[in-house]
């Protein structure tokens, strides 16, 4: 046994660089693990920086002066960050409020249905059935209920966390941005002067994280859009709110688009019935999320990132699980920088090789 774990060693950790690089990113993942709560505004400034840079660099390829190019898009952003703040926040809490309000009713509604199937489809659901789902029903309806009211309360110091958020991502943000050349010269007298397997790493990670998380950025934002004027013009209730679930569904692979079809489903059954307007609107659903899949991906992610659907969904779970919302954002992109690791990890034979 000890002999196959030291040739494991000698195979795969006999080169100083691998060495460093597996520090490097194990000491970053556990960085992130036990300090991301602390570190959270500056990862989500560090990750609207790099969304914003490409636009800045397209500036100065105009002959622009970087100050310049980092005072017009960061205007740009914090005029948008303020519409976002008072115009469609307060619009999203307003429907929010009202789908709870309404809620026990649709409850309701649905309880009637439940109860008139078994005259319908004897053979299939049981009246037994029917009831036993509507007393759990009925259980965790009161368990949201509770779990609503001690959720708001709960939350209320939250507030404060909020506006730290405000006022220190915006900052970051434009720090990222005008001094981008000096923070990456100062990580780089930190890192070892041989470095090249890092450096063969960076590249090959570069192209397709800055392809991911733009092209993601616009995936959200035109999916999202779309799916407001289609909803608003079929009449759907609750549009504005719908159809944020779905812009921000795409950043779930597979899962996403799954999940979010159960609340459009519901709301426009108990809007409509079962009858040509609700036909019209899975139709007109499943058509988005078809020119999403067929068309805005293949455009949008010219880089392809060459992963396994299994491989997908299980760093999806495994990086959500760990991180939340950043870590299913970035699941891809983790996944693709350890396939990467592990393409350029030098064996004995390259060590033997160079040495």
């Amino acid at each position: 046994m000890l002999d196959i774990i030291r040739g494991w060693l000698n195979r795969y950790l006999s080169d100083h660089e691998a060495l460093v690089l597996l520090l490097m990113l194990v000491t970053g993942f556990l960085v992130i693990i036990f300090m991301g709560n602390m570190l959270a505004p500056a990862l989500a400034a560090l990750v609207l920086a790099f969304l914003m840079q490409g636009v800045v660099n397209c500036l100065e390829k105009w002959r622009m002066p970087h100050i310049l190019a980092v005072a017009i898009i960061f205007t740009i952003f914090m005029a948008v960050l303020v519409a976002f703040i008072f115009l469609l926040v307060p619009l999203i809490w307003q429907q929010v409020t009202g789908l709870l309000n309404e809620l026990p009713s649709m409850v309701k509604q649905g309880q009637v249905i439940l109860k008139e199937l078994p005259e319908h489809y004897p053979a299939f659901i049981s009246e037994a059935q029917t009831a036993a789902i509507g007393n759990t029903i009925n259980m965790h309806l009161a368990e949201f209920g509770q779990w609503a009211l001690s959720f708001s309360i709960s939350k209320l110091p939250g507030a404060v966390g909020i506006l730290v958020y405000l006022i220190l991502v915006p900052i970051l943000v434009f720090f990222f941005l005008k001094d981008k050349t000096e923070l990456l010269g100062w990580i780089g007298t930190r890192l070892p002067t041989r470095r090249r397997l890092i450096i063969q790493v960076a590249d090959e990670m570069n192209g397709q994280i800055a392809n991911y998380i733009r092209g993601k950025a616009i995936e959200i934002l035109i999916v999202g859009s779309v799916s407001f004027i289609a909803f608003a013009w079929l009449g759907l209730n609750y549009a504005v709110l719908l159809s944020v679930l779905v812009g921000f569904s795409v950043v779930v692979p597979y899962i996403g688009a799954t999940v979010v079809t159960i609340p459009i489903a519901m709301i426009g059954l108990f809007q409509w019935g079962v009858g040509p307007d609700f036909m019209m609107l899975m139709v007109v659903y499943g058509i988005i999320q078809a020119l999403d899949g067929n068309v805005l991906v293949p455009l949008l992610f010219s880089e392809a990132v060459n992963l396994h659907p299994v491989a997908i969904i299980v760093a999806v779970l495994v990086f959500g699980g760990i991180w939340g919302f950043w870590g299913i954002f970035f699941s891809i992109p983790l996944a693709t920088l350890l396939k990467a690791v592990m393409n350029a990890w030098p064996s004995v034979h390259e060590v033997e090789t160079e040495t």
